[in-house]
């Protein structure tokens, strides 16, 4: 069954380089971003866990975990954790899933019911666990999206949705095109003018259905 925006994740339990977690538990009251990956010593991916790593500061600021997963085992994600800080210089701090047996992927729809790692396989057996998922301290999918194996994933967009994202969990707003934190916000096409100038106060309709108000932040 595919996993669509507002249902809650799957609450798996997961071996990861750390240790053994249950997802849910995990994630507490914080939001949280799964990132996988479909092989453990693959270029465009450990670019990308440096950039995860590198943003750490970031992360902890927002109340946010990130977990990463990939479909190899425990000490192949320890050796090459040592490659990904070398090449980031940053220290690579968040657990790493070792989905073997593809459950999680799986379970979050990344591979089909039938997939299985075949003996010597590349990282095209497994090329779709290219994915983030952002989720919020309810446990349901805010968002997701995936990239192609050769494509490098924009962390810097991510931290931007995920902005956008408690943007609206907060303060009951949308946000147009390109919007970075504490830019003019949306009025929800769900209120009325009169709910929306007592919730946010004075607003510019610059069109019935748009209308502008500064961040409520």
């Amino acid at each position: 069954m595919a996993l669509r925006i507002n249902d809650t994740v799957p609450n798996f339990t997961a071996n990861t380089d750390q240790g053994t977690f249950q997802f849910h538990d995990w994630i507490g009251d914080n939001w949280a971003i799964l990132f996988s990956h479909p092989k453990d010593f693959t270029p465009v991916c450990t670019t990308e866990f440096g950039a995860v790593a590198h943003l750490a500061d970031e992360w902890q600021k927002r109340g946010t975990k990130v977990m990463g997963v990939s479909v190899d085992g425990v000490e192949d994600h320890k050796k090459w954790k040592v490659d990904i800080e070398q090449v980031s210089g940053a220290k690579a701090g968040f657990p790493i899933i070792a989905d073997e047996g593809l459950e999680v992927s799986k379970a979050f729809d990344m591979l089909p019911a039938e997939a299985y790692l075949p003996d010597g396989r590349t990282p095209a057996d497994s090329a779709t666990v290219r994915s983030v998922f952002i989720i919020g301290p309810d446990k349901q999918l805010k968002l997701s999206m995936t990239y192609p194996m050769t494509v490098g994933r924009n962390f810097g967009e991510i931290l931007r949705a995920l902005d956008a994202l408690q943007a609206v969990a907060e303060h009951g707003v949308a946000t147009p095109a390109n919007w970075t934190g504490g830019k003019d916000v949306i009025v929800p096409t769900t209120l009325s003018n009169e709910d929306a100038a007592e919730k946010f106060g004075a607003f510019n309709a610059e069109l019935p259905y748009l209308r502008w108000t500064k961040f409520p932040g």
